[in-house]
């Protein structure tokens, strides 16, 4: 019987094939790489719904401690607000600020503003950031407010412009006269 022959032809790679396609032709794969490569691809679908929904149950345990702490801190200020609800001097402040309660022999006096509201100014233009010069002479103002006092001759109720009896005052004693 005779043998079949068989030629050897060398591959030569066409300008279009890149090292890329001979980096894949020249993979090999085993038997034991394709087991273990089918078992890892197994265990990514079957774990991967229960990874997820392990950390969605981690998020919803977060949020639920968050809302446990916030009632504790409600719970924590509701007892405090019961505790000075209990202090008999706490209800008496309270009554008398929320319902204006007073004490047997105390006026109570409730001042009512019934003033007209102010007039609005008229607009002078908008506000301006930079620095400006003030229209009056604050100073020299200041200062002859203080010279017009100390060197007037008037008496006091001139001053005031009022008819009220302002005491005079007391000449001092000056030691050794």
């Amino acid at each position: 019987m005779a043998k079949p022959r068989t030629r050897r032809v060398p591959v030569t790679m066409s300008a279009g094939q890149s090292g890329a396609g001979s980096w894949l032709r020249g993979i090999r794969f085993s038997g034991f790489s394709l087991v273990m490569m089918g078992l890892l691809i197994v265990a990514v679908v079957i774990l991967a719904p229960t990874l997820r929904s392990l950390i969605e149950q981690r998020q919803q345990i977060a949020d639920q401690q968050a809302t446990v702490d916030q009632l504790k801190s409600q719970v924590t200020d509701l007892k405090s607000q019961r505790a000075r609800w209990n202090d008999p001097s706490y209800i008496r402040a309270q009554a008398r600020d929320r319902l204006y309660y007073v004490m047997p022999g105390e006026i109570s006096y409730l001042v009512i503003d019934d003033r007209p509201p102010a007039a609005k100014i008229a607009d002078e233009g908008p506000v301006s950031t930079k620095i400006q010069a003030t229209k009056t002479d604050w100073v020299g103002s200041l200062f002859g407010s203080f010279m017009t006092a100390g060197l007037s001759d008037a008496t006091p109720t001139q001053l005031s412009g009022g008819s009220g009896t302002v005491p005079a005052p007391t000449p001092t004693p000056t030691p050794g006269k």
